[in-house]
C-alpha cells in the first residue's frame, strides 16, 4: 500500500465574524493510521465562549428583523458554495473520521438535502399566517427565539450540524455551535461556507472540551439548546437548563430493535443486505443504526447462516480512500475499546462471536482503530450487549417463540429512538404500531428508511422535541398569536 502523506489544517473558531486562533489546540489524528496528524482545531476557553454569545446576541438584534426572503437567499448561496467545495469536505471527513469516502459523501448529500428542503418549505411552515373569518382576524406569528447553541457529536459532525444551522438561521436566530473534539475538522470548513453568506455575529463556531458546553448549556443569553449525543449528557444539559428555562432539542441515545417476523425470508438476498448495512454502515457508529435482532427460534439457525453470508460479501474492512471498502476504522480508541468490552462480555457469558467479512489491508488493520465486525448469536436479553448502546461494528441476535414476545422485549429499554420490522409488509406495519419509538421502519433501517421530509425524534429516554420534517423547523420559532377579534367585548359581561 501506498501512503500518502497530507499536510495537517488548521481551522479556527469563528467569532463575530472572525476568525480567531487559540494557543492550545486540539490535534486530531487519522483513525485508519493515528500516526498521521489530519489537522488541529482550537481548544477554546469559557472566556471565548462568553465574546461568543455575545457577539450571537448583539447580532440577534438586527437578524431577527431580516425578511424569511432574504433568510433563504442566502442559504441557497452557502449550499451552492458547499456543492462546490464537496470533494474537499468529504475526503477531508474521511481522513479525521475513519468512514469510507462514499460514506463521508452520504452525510454530505442528506446534509444538503435538508438545507434545501428547509428552504422550499420554510415559507409555508414558518411563515406568518393571516386567518380571517366571521370572528374577525388573526394573526400567526413565527419569530425567532434569539441565541441558539448547538452541540453535534463526532459519528455525523456535518448532518447532525447542519440539522440544527439551517433551521436556527431561517427562522431569524442567531447560533453558536461546537463540533465534538473528535471530529471538529470537516464541519469547522463548512460552518465557515455557510458563516459567510451570512452578517457577522449571526453564525459563531467553537471547538473546546467541557468548559464551551457548560457556558453554551447555562449562560443565561442562550435561549435554546440543541444537542445530539449520548443520554447522561442530556440530563446534564437539562439540568444547566432549567433555571432558565431553555427551549430544547434533544436527540439522544438509541438501542434500535430489529423483528424480523415470521414471514420474513432469510433467502431474501437484497434483503438480507439491506439488513447488513443497517447494522454496519459508519463502522456501527450511528445512534438510528439496528443495533439488536430478534428473530423466530424456528428461522434462527437459518437466519444466523444467510446474515453471515451476506455480511462475508459486503462487509470490506480498510483504507477510507479505497473504493473497494466498505467500513473503516472505529473513530476513536475509548470507543473501540469499549466495544470490545461488551463483545468480550457477551462471549464470557456463552455467546458465540462471528467475525464477519474481509480485511483488506492487514498491516493497515493493525495501526489504526480497525474492529472486524463481529455477530453475537446466542445472547440474552439481559446481556450488557443487548441493554447497552453499542455504537460500534458489532450486533447480536435474539431468538423469539411468538411475535408478541418479540415485541415485549423490543420496547424492553429506556430508549426509543427508531426501529425496523422486517417481513410481511401489512403484517410488519400492523407489529411496527406497538413498539415505542419515534420512528419505525418496513423492510429497510438506519440511513436506509431516514426522509428528511419528516420528523425525526424519540421517546423515552431517547430525547426530547423532533428535528427534520416541519417540526425540525417549528422548534426554533416561538408561536406569536395577533388577535383582532370583530367583538370587543364578551356578551355576558354587565355594564
Amino acid at each position: 500500500m501506498i501512503e500518502l502523506v497530507h499536510e495537517p489544517v488548521t481551522v479556527h473558531a469563528l467569532i463575530n465574524g472572525e476568525k480567531v486562533d487559540t494557543k492550545d489546540k486540539i490535534t486530531r489524528e487519522n483513525p485508519s493510521n493515528p500516526s498521521e496528524i489530519v489537522g488541529y482545531a482550537p481548544l477554546n476557553t469559557k472566556e471565548d465562549t462568553v465574546r461568543a454569545i455575545d457577539a450571537a446576541d448583539e447580532a440577534f438584534k438586527t437578524w431577527r428583523n431580516s425578511s424569511l426572503e432574504e433568510r433563504i437567499e442566502r442559504m441557497e448561496r452557502a449550499i451552492k458554495k458547499l456543492r462546490d467545495s464537496e470533494k474537499e469536505i468529504t475526503e477531508l471527513l474521511s481522513r479525521e473520521h475513519g468512514k469510507p469516502v462514499y460514506d463521508s459523501g452520504g452525510e454530505l448529500y442528506v446534509s444538503l438535502a435538508w438545507m434545501e428542503h428547509a428552504c422550499k418549505t420554510a415559507k409555508d411552515v414558518i411563515g406568518d399566517d393571516v386567518r380571517e373569518d366571521e370572528n374577525g382576524t388573526t394573526i400567526i406569528k413565527h419569530d425567532p427565539i434569539g441565541v441558539v447553541s448547538a452541540i453535534a457529536p463526532w459519528n455525523y459532525p456535518i448532518s447532525l450540524s447542519t440539522i440544527k444551522v439551517a433551521p436556527a438561521l431561517l427562522a431569524g436566530n442567531t447560533i453558536v455551535v461546537k463540533p465534538s473534539p473528535l471530529a471538529p475538522l470537516a464541519v469547522t470548513v463548512v460552518l465557515d461556507i455557510i458563516a459567510e453568506e451570512f452578517p457577522p455575529g449571526v453564525v459563531n463556531v467553537l471547538n473546546g472540551e467541557a468548559e464551551v458546553g457548560i457556558e453554551l448549556t447555562s449562560n443565561p443569553k442562550v435561549m435554546k439548546i440543541a444537542f445530539t449525543g449520548g443520554t447522561e449528557t442530556g440530563r446534564k444539559i437539562m439540568e444547566a437548563a432549567a433555571p432558565t428555562v431553555k427551549e430544547l432539542t434533544l436527540e439522544l441515545g438509541g438501542n434500535d430493535p430489529a423483528i424480523m417476523l415470521p414471514s420474513f425470508d432469510p433467502n431474501d438476498e437484497k434483503a438480507m443486505r439491506r439488513l447488513v448495512v443497517s447494522n454496519f454502515l459508519t463502522a456501527g457508529e450511528i445512534c438510528m443504526i439496528a443495533k439488536r435482532i430478534y428473530v423466530p427460534r424456528s428461522m434462527h439457525d437459518l437466519f444466523v447462516e444467510k446474515y453471515i453470508e451476506a455480511a462475508n460479501k459486503w462487509v470490506r474492512v480498510g483504507d477510507p480512500f479505497n473504493s473497494d471498502v466498505t467500513l473503516g476504522p472505529v473513530n476513536n480508541k475509548k470507543q473501540k475499546d469499549y466495544v470490545q468490552e461488551l463483545v468480550d462480555d457477551a462471549k464470557a457469558n456463552g455467546a458465540e462471536i462471528h467475525k464477519l467479512g474481509e480485511i483488506l489491508d492487514p498491516e493497515l488493520f493493525e495501526k489504526g482503530y480497525f474492529m472486524q465486525p463481529t455477530l453475537v448469536v446466542g445472547a440474552k436479553q439481559e446481556d450488557r450487549i443487548v441493554k447497552e448502546e453499542q455504537f460500534g461494528p458489532t450486533v447480536p441476535i435474539i431468538a423469539y417463540d411468538d411475535v408478541d414476545e418479540a415485541v415485549q422485549l423490543a420496547n424492553d429499554s429506556i430508549f426509543g429512538l427508531t426501529s425496523s420490522v422486517w417481513g410481511d409488509d401489512q403484517e410488519a406495519i400492523e407489529v411496527a404500531a406497538r413498539i415505542e419509538a419515534g420512528t419505525t421502519m418496513i423492510n429497510t433501517a438506519a440511513i436506509q428508511g431516514l426522509d428528511v421530509r419528516y420528523e425525526f425524534g424519540g421517546v423515552k429516554q431517547s430525547g426530547v422535541g423532533r428535528e427534520y420534517g416541519e417540526q425540525g423547523l417549528k422548534s426554533y420559532v416561538n408561536i406569536h398569536i395577533i388577535n383582532n377579534p370583530n367583538t370587543k367585548d364578551l356578551p355576558h359581561i354587565p355594564e
